[in-house]
């Protein structure tokens, strides 16, 4: 008889941190020597709700440095981000890791300018400590995918067009119609996107509504993750709300959306230059050393 071993018995004595966004929540890992080669088995057991600590993903700390993909970015940012979905995947960006990185490296004293840079696998990112506490990530400039056509998502026989949004990580993002509720939504399944061929790393899908005829600008979305499943927040997927209503809204270059998730509220601030500006809170919640009591 063959014993497995215990991914989590591997990283025992190893200290970690637990944080979120409006509820997209993760497990901070620290890793100032570029010692804790992560694998899949190692995020998904750190990020099962039951046996694990429970996250919707990880959030690597480590030196730019120490990183050889993303060496390129160490003269502006010291610190990578290597986040991986709960399912250990590895993903471009996430706008909610992204604060609550900078709310770590904040905390642990790593940083103490109020605005800094980051590295991850989608480009160095700037961050900023707003005077109410929360944080603010530029997140680039959305784009289209590749394949311009307009995609459809099926869901529990339902089906909608969807609109594409790369920010960088992939996005679809679909307006339900007039009398159609994000809470009926069954999203304990992903959605099916077509043509596969639009979306070759896998998707996000997002689900929008309006709120109230008198909230301009405001939108409520539910979201199902590649990799994650639904969460209660997605930074990246709330841009891909805010670019996709404001081409539906023929809005202002300029323009600034309040974006409603089940776990809160985040802006998304589009600016003259087209980068995108994410703001909302981080928080850390706790520490945890693993393996037990010591």
């Amino acid at each position: 008889m063959t014993t497995q071993t215990d991914p989590l018995s591997e990283l025992a004595g190893i200290e970690v941190f637990k944080g979120h966004g409006t509820g997209n929540d993760f497990v901070v890992v620290p890793d100032p020597h570029g010692a804790h080669l992560l694998s899949p088995a190692h995020v998904r057991a750190l990020c099962d709700r039951h046996t694990g600590i429970g996250a919707d993903g990880v959030l690597r700390v480590v030196p730019t440095t120490d990183s050889p993909e993303v060496i390129d970015q160490a003269e502006r940012a010291r610190w990578f981000m290597d986040y991986r979905n709960g399912d250990g995947s590895v993903a471009e960006m996430c706008g909610n890791g992204a604060r609550v990185f900078a709310r770590y490296l904040l905390d642990a004293g790593l940083e103490r300018a109020r605005s800094f840079a980051i590295a991850t696998r989608g480009g160095v990112r700037e961050v900023r400590i707003e005077d109410d506490g929360e944080i603010t990530v530029d997140m680039g400039i959305a784009t289209a995918p590749e394949l311009r056509v307009v995609p459809v998502v099926e869901l529990a026989h339902r089906s909608w067009n969807g609109c594409g949004v790369l920010v960088p990580n992939p996005h679809c993002v679909v307006f339900l119609e007039e009398g159609e509720e994000l809470r009926d939504l069954d999203l304990t399944l992903a959605p099916k996107v077509e043509p596969k061929a639009m979306y070759p790393t896998g998707v996000n899908v997002e689900f929008v509504v309006r709120v109230g005829a008198t909230a301009e600008r405001h939108v409520r979305m539910r979201v199902h993750e590649r990799g994650a499943g639904e969460t209660l927040s997605c930074g990246t997927g709330a841009c891909a709300v805010m670019v996709a209503t404001a081409e539906r809204d023929e809005a202002p270059l300029e323009v600034s959306y309040l974006v409603y998730v089940p776990g809160g509220a985040v802006r998304v601030t589009r600016r003259s230059d087209e980068h995108l500006e994410l703001r909302g809170p981080a928080v850390i919640v706790g520490r945890i050393v693993l393996g037990g009591l010591r």
